[in-house]
């Protein structure tokens, strides 16, 4: 199988552990894996150390997200594509695996139309138009860059920054790059690892939903998960099987998954 892997920032506060890195070497052995990174919590930790203050938005659909202005896409840029993704490689390289760390600018692998308005909810709750930033909607995968790789034998890891069309760094939310990989793939499954066990709903944890339900339940969903449910819905779309959300904090958490063992699985 062709699996997608998406590990949550939250997931990777102290690095790759040494037995997660197992956990994904166990994985290749009998699959082809794309990862993509998250890391917002660096992003706005370095950001701090650097005097830059951030800016969180909502969008009227319940969508938080980082305002990105000019400066804040260079230290995205950097930290994702720099720090976190290189971590990320050395930890799988150490287990022997032969990993390629890309962020969406390089090889054009991820070309996105830059949001000129954004519409927001501010704090009293009205909505408001404000100018876009330097924040991306994907228009296109470069399928052929990716299968290259994986046709020889590496593993992408994937930073979610991708290139506008003036040639301009924009910050991608992570969940939607993996379900954009995902869906120009055809791959067999999305995995998206986060910091809870899964989508709970009146408190309690849902185990398998329909496509359908899924859409359904958007509207009693936080902020905190609403983002990786539509990333879920895009990629069954887009013709993904399966997408699991799961604890990436597990004992072997792809493994878990793909034995459908934890989180909540998302199916047509």
């Amino acid at each position: 199988m062709l699996l997608v892997v998406k590990l949550g920032g939250s997931t990777l506060e102290e690095g790759v552990s040494e037995e997660f890195a197992r956990d994904i070497k166990r994985t290749y052995e009998n699959h082809k894996l794309v990862i993509v990174h998250g890391g917002g919590r660096k992003v706005t930790e370095i950001s701090t150390k650097l005097g830059k203050e951030q800016k969180f938005i909502v969008s009227p659909e319940g969508f938080r997200s980082r305002y990105t202005d000019r400066e804040t896409a260079e230290i995205y840029t950097m930290v994702m594509a720099g720090k976190i993704n290189k971590e990320i490689v050395l930890a799988l390289q150490r287990q022997g695996l032969n990993v390629v760390g890309l962020s969406g600018i390089d090889g054009a692998l991820a070309v996105a139309e830059r949001k000129k308005q954004l519409i927001i909810i501010d704090e009293r709750g009205r909505k408001r138009v404000i100018e876009g930033g330097y924040t991306g909607k994907i228009s296109r995968i470069n399928v052929e860059l990716l299968r290259i790789l994986i046709e020889n034998g590496y593993i992408p890891v994937v930073a979610p920054v991708a290139v506008g069309t003036e040639f301009e760094p924009l910050n991608t939310d992570g969940d939607r790059m993996a379900a954009n990989i995902a869906g120009a793939l055809n791959a067999d499954m999305l995995i998206l690892l986060t910091d809870v066990s899964g989508l709970k709903l009146d408190g309690k944890l849902i185990q398998r939903m329909s496509l359908v339900e899924a859409k359904d339940s958007l509207p009693r969903i936080g902020h905190g998960m609403i983002t990786k449910i539509y990333a879920a819905i895009e990629a069954i779309e887009m013709g993904v099987k399966k997408v699991t959300i799961s604890p990436g904090m597990e004992p072997s958490p792809i493994t878990s998954s793909l034995e459908n063992k934890c989180g909540t699985v998302i199916e047509r």
